[in-house]
């Protein structure tokens, strides 16, 4: 009988790391292509953690035990994605701006880029902008994150993006900010693509730049 890759997506939701990680061995072992049980599967499962979480029907203890569930599934489907499918490659380079030493936040934002497929490049905190761009050449990155709970620090964002731009790297990058003092308003002001008020909301925006038209 074959796989229901509901199944997957519903135990992803609970947190059952286990369950999750035994449910997609068994679909690998049945044959199911590794892409199919990630959109149908684990990424569908994070899509209704994502929307529960912003009608405020999941908290974020609930949504980091889903997280778990999603990267141990990922680590039985990465092998096989990373040898065609295009969605294993896409990258994200993130990092709390200089200045600024504060990391939960964008701890919790790269988790979730992880449990979306994401290859993610963790840079730290207190992060000059030549190193963002640096690691942006080194990781041929598709995204960057940047990351500021200090108003004093929010300047560096700026910078970073003005030094994406000196570099030639503005145009193949799509830059997203976020913060406790960070807003939309601000994002548009210093030419950021998208503000993530909050982790989840900051992948959906993610892979909604990342869409191909």
């Amino acid at each position: 009988m074959a796989m229901n890759l509901e199944i997957i997506a519903n135990r992803l939701v609970a947190g059952a790391v286990d369950e999750v990680t035994r449910l997609v061995g068994e679909a690998l072992d049945e044959g199911l292509a590794a892409g199919t049980i990630l959109d149908e599967g684990l990424l569908a499962g994070m899509d209704t953690v994502g929307q529960r979480f912003k009608d405020g029907d999941m908290f974020i203890p609930e949504v980091l035990r889903a997280a778990r569930a999603m990267t141990a599934g990922m680590e039985l489907l990465r092998p096989r994605l990373t040898g065609g499918d295009a969605r294993a490659e896409r990258t994200l380079v993130i990092g709390t701006v200089q200045g600024d030493i504060h990391e939960i936040g964008q701890n919790l934002v790269g988790m979730m880029f992880e449990s979306a497929g994401f290859k993610v490049v963790r840079l730290g905190v207190d992060i000059k902008p030549q190193a963002f761009v640096a690691a942006v050449t080194e990781h041929d990155a598709d995204l960057v994150g940047m990351s500021s709970l200090l108003t004093t620090t929010m300047p560096r964002m700026v910078e970073t993006i003005e030094a994406l731009e000196k570099a030639g790297l503005r145009g193949k990058v799509k830059v997203l900010v976020g913060g406790a003092p960070v807003s939309r308003e601000y994002a548009a002001e210093i030419g950021a693509d998208g503000y993530g008020a909050n982790a989840i909301s900051g992948v959906e925006l993610g892979r909604k730049l990342l869409q191909r038209p």
